[in-house]
């Protein structure tokens, strides 16, 4: 497969344990490139490696704020968190299909195709199959995702403040995940319509 527009290439492999636990067609791409952003951070695909943290496919799947955790109850330990959009929603392994977590709401959706198709769409049209809709406004002002960083949208966008505006800013993904998922919990217990408070940080 042709892989466009790769912004990023991971390190070489360093941990193969790791890599003996993955379906085999994820593991045959990792062995070729070791993960991968494209896009300026449309979609990142982790890897088999101990560093950087952010592109660690272990981080991600066991570390202490795996998704497993940060998502209890909504992303199972054998899902495998395999790659995210340029918002911090993730793409995860379950029984060979992929699926689709909405990091604002916790929501999780199945995509109903496997991991080559996955790859597939994500080339053949990538802005609606990805959503990169925000990533493409954030740079026609002017502004660029770098490695290791993901898109904060400010009102989150399941808001209905959302609708007037949205300010869009470039920050580390391991803080964004936090945020999401935090979220995420928050709004489990509010009912529709219903108002959420926010302190803000500078």
């Amino acid at each position: 497969m042709q892989l466009a527009h790769v912004t990023f290439v991971g390190p070489p492999i360093d941990d193969r344990e790791l890599l003996s636990c993955l379906p085999e067609n994820l593991a045959a791409l990792l062995e070729q490139i070791n993960g991968f952003i494209q896009y300026h951070g449309g979609l990142h695909l982790r890897g088999v490696c101990c560093e950087p943290a952010w592109h660690s496919l272990r981080v991600a799947w066991f570390g202490k704020q795996a998704f497993q955790y940060l998502y209890s109850g909504i992303i199972r330990p054998d899902d495998v968190p395999f790659a995210e959009d340029c918002m911090g929603d993730q793409f995860v392994l379950r029984e060979g299909k992929v699926w689709r977590l909405f990091a604002e709401t916790g929501e999780l959706e199945s995509l109903r195709i496997g991991y080559g198709t996955f790859l597939e769409k994500a080339q053949a049209d990538p802005v609606e199959f990805l959503g990169m809709q925000p990533l493409l406004q954030f740079q026609s002002d002017g502004g660029q995702l770098e490695p290791g960083q993901l898109l904060a949208g400010f009102p989150p966008f399941c808001l209905e403040e959302s609708s007037h505006a949205v300010h869009l800013a470039a920050v580390p993904s391991d803080e964004r995940h936090r945020f999401l998922a935090n979220l995420a919990r928050k709004l489990k217990d509010v009912p529709d319509g219903g108002k959420l408070d926010f302190e803000l940080e500078e």
